[in-house]
């Protein structure tokens, strides 16, 4: 039989929507994602955290964990100003963004503003290569 607190706590869990869509599929990123995961729901206690592995699109090998978009619906952004609110969650990935992360692209809103647009940007498709590579200086 479970206790109160832990049904409590299961159903406030289960309120959350925790989306991937990798270049794998839904619910297969890897540790990377998975470390992106857990830290922003540490640091964040997020109502929505939606993850999107957004590497496949970009010059990088299959499997890649480099390029990310996350929405983070969240109580500790009221009052916050966007620059603010990418700070708290740049905080709380400094590692992944020191190492293996080379884009993040982060929709950081009050659950207020989430029930108004609840959905996440796509991102522009990439042009591929480098700078060289295209003839742009």
């Amino acid at each position: 039989m479970l206790s109160g607190q832990l049904v409590r706590r299961l159903f406030s869990m289960a309120g959350r929507v925790c989306l991937s869509r990798g270049g794998a599929g839904l619910g297969t990123g890897g540790p990377v994602e998975a470390a992106i995961r857990m830290k922003l729901e540490q640091a964040l206690n997020p109502e929505v955290l939606e993850l999107r592995n957004e590497s496949g699109g970009h010059a990088v090998p299959p499997g890649s964990e480099t390029h990310f978009r996350v929405a983070v619906v969240s109580s500790r952004f009221e009052g916050l100003s966007p620059l603010q609110r990418h700070r708290l969650v740049h905080a709380a990935l400094s590692e992944e963004l020191a190492g293996p992360v080379h884009a993040l692209a982060i929709q950081a809103r009050t659950p207020a503003q989430w029930r108004e647009n609840p959905q996440l940007d796509a991102s522009p498709p990439c042009l591929g290569g480098s700078k060289k590579t295209r003839g742009t200086p």
